[in-house]
């Protein structure tokens, strides 16, 4: 919904909040449910109301639990049976500055000061550890704004008694424990009321009247940006960036002006601009981001584009190249294509109104962010939240690698007229072992962000990866695949839970940059070794359908599983025997 995108008209939000929330539902848009509790230290409301569209309009249908003003503290470190009833999947501390217990005096010294830091950021830690052992699920904590007045002026920054210097460093601890901590993320409102506007942020005529820490304008704000972390934390990232070229990553026009005219470099000031705003482009690289090029041109001159002496983003940044005069919705769906991944995974970044409406109207759900000048381009994306990071990978590094090897296998497969042949010179090789505390953070990233073959969609957080991995009520394995061309990291997992004889399959997913590979096979393969190993005699298999899985309707059927039911939904549940379970891979060697 156009309305919810970055930038957004806060007030409309605010005065029509039930009105979208009301289309929102309607469009069924919200495939997956999540229980979020907010604890908070001042009045929340308003912001619960605006975290729901904006997770709404992600694809996600929360419930709350909303902690009664300022008992944060209570609600996690004391017995609460409605908050242990309700189970959250995530819980949100939605505090401020006037959450501080006590700040130094100027008289203060600085043991006192440091004594004073310890007693606060203590009191906030036994917050969190009291969740993580009751609940075992993502946190995300509020940092403190700086405080609305500064005392000592500028000393107030970096003099210990100043309060600016002690939110700071209540700020440093808050850090360090979310680097210690794999499920603990940080809603930086430091940076967010310093990019709103402290002073509006902070405006105390709201908190006299209703106890509001944030103004109700700022609402918006911080609920967009809360949303974000939950819906990055949930799999619902963007993937890629699709770019035009002529006035949106150069100045002027390739094809009319001639590469060596374009507006590009240290020389000018608008050629300036262009140049930073490739280097922000080609640093989501580095991120995992995959960068692709739909522009109306003839290939031979975008190219020229992209090695003009003064670019930053070269050919081999890119992934998918189409330069051509097709429409750039087509453009926009072959690259999607190409790349094995949903439409709605893509940004499309393009400095024509125009163009940016046409890909809205014919593409729902990819990321179409409005542009303003050159000169806000960066602010434009990166305010929009389409690549919020709340973990960082080695795959997710190495992704535009493996993406590009992946392009080479295509043009591979094309050069073998037998399919089988194709696979076989790959030189396939395998590793598929249960869950390994080194690939955890990948396992649960995945059970999060595949959707296309995943047969019942089921999403885990970190911690419940783990207590999975270390029980022996369930038989966990990952797998990764490596060839010729690369490797393709951890792309296939599963979990199936033992009962008696049978083994229930809670989870069996696999990355699409590695479909028709045969590695289903060799995962089944080493699923019903282990099983044998432990002395179950049959695997039961569910299929739950959504928009995205249908691709895997008659995965099990391919696997030899009989159907036993289906139901109106098309929900259905399968079985296979194992006693003479005869191996189905052969082109993929286990390592």
């Amino acid at each position: 919904m156009q309305e919810l995108d970055y930038p957004f008209d806060a007030e409309k939000i605010i005065k029509g909040k039930k009105r979208l929330k009301r289309q929102l539902l309607e469009s069924g848009k919200a495939t997956v449910k999540k229980k979020i509790a907010v604890l908070g230290g001042y009045t929340t409301s308003d912001i619960v109301s605006c975290i729901e569209l904006f997770l709404l309009n992600n694809g996600i249908e929360p419930v709350f639990y909303e902690s009664e003003y300022d008992r944060f503290y209570q609600d996690a470190v004391f017995d609460n049976p409605e908050l242990e009833s309700f189970a959250p999947d995530i819980i949100y501390i939605c505090t401020c500055v006037r959450n501080i217990s006590e700040f130094p005096k100027v008289s203060d010294t600085r043991e006192r000061t440091d004594e004073l830091l310890n007693a606060e950021t203590e009191r906030f830690r036994s917050v969190w550890e009291a969740l993580e052992s009751r609940y075992h699920c993502p946190i995300i904590q509020n940092n403190f704004e700086y405080p609305l007045v500064r005392r000592l002026g500028n000393l107030d920054r970096s003099d210990y008694r100043g309060a600016v210097n002690f939110v700071s460093r209540i700020n440093a601890v808050f850090d360090a424990y979310a680097l210690e901590h794999e499920q603990f993320y940080i809603c930086d409102v430091n940076y967010i009321s310093a990019d709103y506007g402290l002073k509006k942020w902070s405006d105390p005529s709201y908190w006299y009247l209703y106890k509001y820490a944030v103004a109700v304008p700022a609402i918006p704000y911080l609920a967009f940006n809360a949303a974000n972390i939950i819906k990055a934390i949930f799999g619902k990232n963007k993937k890629g960036l699709v770019l035009d070229l002529d006035n949106t990553i150069w100045g002027g026009v390739v094809g009319d002006d001639g590469a060596e005219n374009l507006r590009i470099g240290p020389d000018t000031s608008e050629g300036q601009m262009y140049s930073e705003f490739q280097r922000y482009l080609k640093g989501f690289k580095d991120i995992g981001v995959l960068l692709n090029i739909d522009s109306k041109n003839d290939e031979e001159n975008a190219l020229q584009g992209l090695n003009h002496p003064d670019s930053i983003l070269r050919p081999e940044d890119f992934i998918v190249i189409k330069a051509n005069w097709e429409n750039k919705d087509s453009n926009f769906r072959a690259i999607a294509s190409e790349l094995n991944l949903g439409e709605d995974s893509l940004v499309f970044i393009d400095d024509n109104p125009a163009e940016r409406h046409i890909v809205r109207e014919q593409i729902p759900g990819a990321g179409v962010p409005e542009l303003g000048d050159v000169s806000s381009f960066m602010t434009d994306i990166d305010r929009s939240g389409f690549f919020e990071t709340v973990s960082l990978s080695d795959d997710d590094m190495k992704r535009n690698e493996m993406y590009r090897e992946n392009i080479e296998r295509d043009k591979a497969v094309r050069s073998f007229s037998n399919y089988d042949e194709y696979l076989r010179s790959l030189e396939m090789k395998a590793e598929i072992e249960p869950f390994n505390p080194l690939y955890i953070q990948r396992i649960a990233q995945l059970t999060n962000k595949t959707n296309q073959f995943n047969l019942t969609t089921r999403r885990y957080t970190l911690s419940e990866i783990e207590d999975i991995a270390d029980s022996d009520d369930y038989i966990t394995l990952y797998g990764k695949l490596e060839d010729r061309f690369g490797d393709n990291g951890v792309v296939s997992l599963l979990i199936g839970r033992k009962e008696g004889n049978t083994c229930h399959m809670d989870l069996w997913l696999m990355s699409c940059r590695v479909l028709k590979r045969d590695m289903e096979l060799a995962m089944a393969d080493v699923l019903a070794d282990r099983c044998l190993e432990a002395g179950i005699t049959e695997i039961v298999g569910y299929y739950y359908p959504t928009r995205k899985n249908k691709m895997v309707e008659n995965f099990y059927a391919s696997l030899g599983f009989e159907r036993v039911s289906l139901d109106e939904q098309g929900n259905s549940v399968w079985k296979l025997p194992l006693e003479g379970y005869t191996h189905k891979n052969t082109l993929i060697e286990l390592l």
